[in-house]
């Protein structure tokens, strides 16, 4: 499979990466039909989708089943007049149906905008005007239904809500504009491949940003996005024809199709499936083990909750390789999943509108903190405000150079019907990620924070990620958000949000203020110790599960 998309499939340094890393780029690119569907000719019988329910429901798709369901599924779509270039929104949480419906929608040439199910009736008024969604497909359930139904009178575009549930489920409403998903799909004739489907720079998927700033961008990413994943399955999350892959993602946002989708069949592998309501680190751990995992990739927060636990309880003899992105990862989180597993976390960095730019792959050593070296497919520098190249140690914005009439493979299109806001972010040859950092003499970059985020404290530049770092040092603290506070001598002061452990609670107050306060003095330089601590049960985060210090700055700001 890999020698259609790469001339060198392999690779034993970084130097031979960095040197030798080319795709072979077909001129009508279409995951669906490309990758899925060569895999069901090549090895019908292949298992490629495991999906487990709560309740230990499990259903094993083969690649062959998975080329059926998704050609029946998208004679489905077109027999209710989806076709090439029509928008259609995805709220189906974790539900098998999520995988299949993506995979027609690009075999039609559709486009695909995955959404979470906690969207609220304004929200998805403002995503189905902002890209005339044609048709939604949601699942079953009161509160998503019931959001969706409300949002209809105010959603001029939308022809179609599909409706995927169980028998047991609640009757599908019997409006003109409503669909069974389920009673009517084994209706739909037999599936006929398009005559023309895509090209590659048509629009294949489109993601809201999570928001962490004002109302959610639309990125718009071509067919060509999905190859672009490649390097992110193969290489980074290094899987391969065995492999058991389990991402802890939601399908409503972008890391779904980095760590459930795109890379992870491009390397045969199987993806694994779990289909939960509220995270638990004790479930997530049995499912490894129940279902003899071998490669796990989640964000620094589902690890911060997974080292608290006794691995003495499970076996976890499978787990072979272990990855991390969505946010900075604290060095305290890196060495104890070591000592508890003997398995180094490799950390990776992307965005919404990329796939990984920076990783820590398998012929490298990681660093514990660092997100490791550019992925060769782009061209990263770190640059001054003034635009100029920043030196080893000194902080910089994260940018993608985009020469003229080159796009990366995987880099977005452009941030749909809103020319102004794409221009800000990408001009001169570059795409300005807005995330900062700083990049040692071995070549590693290491998180700074987002460049709205950097606390200037009596002429100090202060990264907030430094000092939630010291900070996850101290046993007590599970998880923390730093930020910046008005002060009139100073300017700003640093302050600390802290999420405390269990056994700590009993203990919040002045006493355990100073013991952290001491201890970020010793752990990092004095100048950027909080000066103000602020206990709290949990951290506003994003949909996709960020931290969201912005809102913290709102409060702050408000009070």
């Amino acid at each position: 499979m890999l020698e259609r998309f790469l001339k060198q499939v392999s690779f034993s340094s970084e130097e031979d990466y960095q040197k030798h890393l080319e795709f072979i780029v077909p001129q009508h690119f279409n995951f669906a039909y490309d990758v899925v569907d060569a895999w069901a000719a090549e090895q019908p019988d292949k298992q490629a989708l495991l999906w487990v329910s709560e309740n230990g429901t499990e259903r094993r798709l083969t690649f062959r089943q998975l080329k059926e369901e998704s050609d029946r599924a998208a004679s489905y779509l077109d027999s209710l007049g989806i076709g090439h270039g029509d928008m259609v929104m995805l709220i189906l949480k974790r539900r098998l149906e999520w995988w299949i419906c993506m995979l027609a929608l690009h075999k039609l040439g559709a486009v695909a905008i995955p959404a979470t199910h906690m969207l609220t009736k304004h929200d998805i008024v403002y995503r189905n005007n902002r890209a005339s969604v044609k048709a939604i497909v949601c699942v079953n359930e009161p509160y998503v239904l019931g959001e969706v139904r409300k949002s209809l009178p105010e959603s001029p575009t939308v022809e179609r809500v599909i409706v995927v549930g169980d028998k047991a489920d609640a009757p599908v409403p019997a409006e003109g504009i409503f669909h069974d998903w389920h009673g009517e799909i084994g209706n739909a004739p037999q599936f006929v491949r398009p005559q023309h489907v895509n090209e590659n720079e048509d629009t294949m998927l489109m993601y809201f940003t999570s928001g962490t700033t004002g109302e959610p961008k639309m990125v718009a990413h071509d067919f060509l996005y999905a190859m672009g994943h490649l390097t992110t399955g193969v290489f980074w999350h290094n899987l391969g024809p065995d492999s058991i892959h389990l991402t802890v993602a939601d399908t409503g946002w972008g890391k779904a199709v980095w760590g459930k989708l795109y890379g992870q069949w491009f390397a045969g592998a199987c993806v694994f499936v779990f289909d939960h309501e509220k995270f638990s680190a004790d479930k997530i751990l049995r499912q490894i083990e129940k279902y003899r995992i071998t490669s796990f990739c989640a964000p620094p927060t589902v690890y911060r909750f997974l080292i608290r636990e006794d691995f003495s309880q499970y076996d976890l003899s499978s787990l072979r390789y272990c990855t991390t992105a969505g946010e900075a990862l604290n060095a305290a989180v890196y060495e104890r999943f070591r000592e508890l597993t003997g398995i180094q976390l490799m950390e990776g960095f992307g965005q919404t509108e990329t796939t990984m730019t920076l990783g820590t792959m398998p012929w490298m050593k990681p660093k514990p903190g660092s997100m490791g070296k550019p992925n060769a497919q782009y061209e990263i520098e770190l640059l001054r405000p003034d635009g100029t190249p920043c030196e080893d140690g000194e902080k910089g914005e994260i940018v993608v150079r985009v020469p003229e009439g080159r796009k990366p493979l995987g880099l977005f299109k452009y941030y749909y019907r809103d020319e102004a806001l794409t221009h800000e972010a990408w001009h001169d040859g570059y795409y300005f990620t807005g995330d900062m950092a700083w990049r040692d003499q071995d070549g590693y970059f290491w998180f700074e924070g987002r460049a709205d985020d950097v606390i200037k404290s009596s002429g100090y530049r202060i990264g907030p990620f430094e000092v939630e770092s010291a900070l996850m040092q101290h046993p007590a603290v599970v998880e923390c958000a730093i930020t910046g506070v008005p002060d009139e001598t100073r300017g700003m002061v640093v302050k600390a949000t802290v999420v405390l452990g269990k056994e700590w609670k009993k203990r919040a107050g002045a006493a355990l203020v100073e013991e952290l306060q001491q201890h970020v003095k010793r752990v990092t330089a004095p100048y950027k110790y909080p000066r103000i601590i602020d206990f709290v049960d949990e951290l506003p985060k994003t949909i996709s599960g960020k931290i969201r210090r912005v809102e913290i700055r709102q409060k702050d700001n408000q009070a």
